[in-house]
C-alpha cells in the first residue's frame, strides 16, 4: 500500500537548484527550496516543480540573511508535518580555499565572517526551534573554529553508488559533473535532531576530479551555483536513511 506524503513537508534553506529535495520529491513529500535567487516570494503553479511520485518542489525567493525571514517561515510552517530540514548557507565568506582573500574583506567589513557564521547558525537554530532533523551542510570552512566542529565529513564519490545506472550521467551539467559523482570535494555537515548519517556506498575516483574544477573559474551566479550543487547520491542517501518508515 503506498503511503501518502502529500501532507509531509521538507525544507531547504540558500537552495537555487533544489537538488537535494528531488528524491524527497520523488517520494511524494512536499517540498519548499528558499533562495534569494527565486524569482517569487510564494508558491504558485509556475515556481512549482511537479513529480510523477506525487510530490513537488516550490521554489521560492527569500533573503535568509534577516531574522524576520526566519520568524515568517516559523509562523508559516509551526503546526505543519515538517519532517526534514537542509540548509547550504553561502560560504564565500568561510570557506577556507578563499582564505586568501579574507585580510581585504575584513579591511572593508571588519564583522563578515561573524555575520555569515550567524546565517549558519541562524538556520540550525531555526531547524532545532521546528523540531526535526536537519544537517548545515558547507565545505571545510571557519565555521569548525568560529561555532563547532562539524559531526561528520564526506566526499561526493562516497555515495556515489546510490545513483541507479540509468541515471549515471549528470541530468542538467553532464559536461562539468563527473558520472556518478565520481570526484572528491570534502563537505562538513552540522547535524541535529535525530539527523541519521547514510551509509557510504562509493564509487571509484577516475579523474581525481570532476571537470567543475577546471571548467568552472569565475565569480558568476552560474558558476557558484554549478559548483554548489548537492551531490546527486548524497542526497539520495541522505533521503533514504532519513525517510519515516511507515506501516501501511
Amino acid at each position: 500500500m503506498k503511503t501518502n506524503n502529500n501532507n509531509k513537508v521538507v525544507l531547504s534553506l540558500y537552495d537555487y537548484t533544489g537538488e537535494a529535495l528531488k528524491p524527497w520529491a520523488e517520494a511524494g513529500y512536499s517540498c519548499y527550496a528558499y533562495d534569494i535567487q527565486h524569482t517569487s516570494t510564494e508558491a504558485t503553479f509556475d515556481n512549482t516543480q511537479f513529480f510523477a511520485g506525487g510530490g513537488s518542489i516550490a521554489y521560492i525567493k527569500a533573503d535568509l540573511h534577516h531574522f524576520v525571514t526566519f520568524v515568517g517561515l516559523f509562523d508559516q510552517f509551526e503546526g505543519q508535518q515538517v519532517v526534514f530540514g537542509m540548509a547550504f548557507p553561502v560560504c564565500t565568506d568561510m570557506a577556507v580555499s578563499g582564505a586568501a582573500w579574507f585580510k581585504k574583506k575584513a579591511e572593508s567589513n571588519p564583522s563578515f565572517q561573524t555575520e555569515a557564521v550567524g546565517h549558519a547558525v541562524q538556520c540550525s537554530n531555526f531547524f532545532s526551534k521546528l523540531d526535526i532533523p536537519f544537517f548545515v551542510e558547507n565545505p571545510v570552512s571557519v565555521l569548525s573554529t568560529k561555532w563547532r566542529k562539524p559531526d561528520y565529513k564526506f566526499h561526493p564519490y562516497e555515495y556515489g553508488g546510490y545513483i541507479p545506472d540509468s541515471q549515471v550521467e549528470h541530468p542538467r551539467w553532464p559536461e562539468y559533473i563527473a558520472a556518478r559523482d565520481a570526484y572528491p570535494k570534502k563537505t562538513c555537515l552540522w547535524t541535529g535532531g535525530g539527523f541519521t548519517m547514510p551509509t557510504k556506498v562509493a564509487v571509484a575516483v577516475k579523474e581525481g576530479y570532476s571537470a567543475q574544477h577546471n571548467k568552472l573559474g569565475g565569480k558568476s551566479k552560474r558558476t557558484k551555483d554549478i559548483r554548489s550543487a548537492t551531490p546527486r547520491g548524497f542526497a539520495i542517501a541522505v533521503f533514504e536513511a532519513n525517510k519515516k518508515r511507515e506501516v501501511a
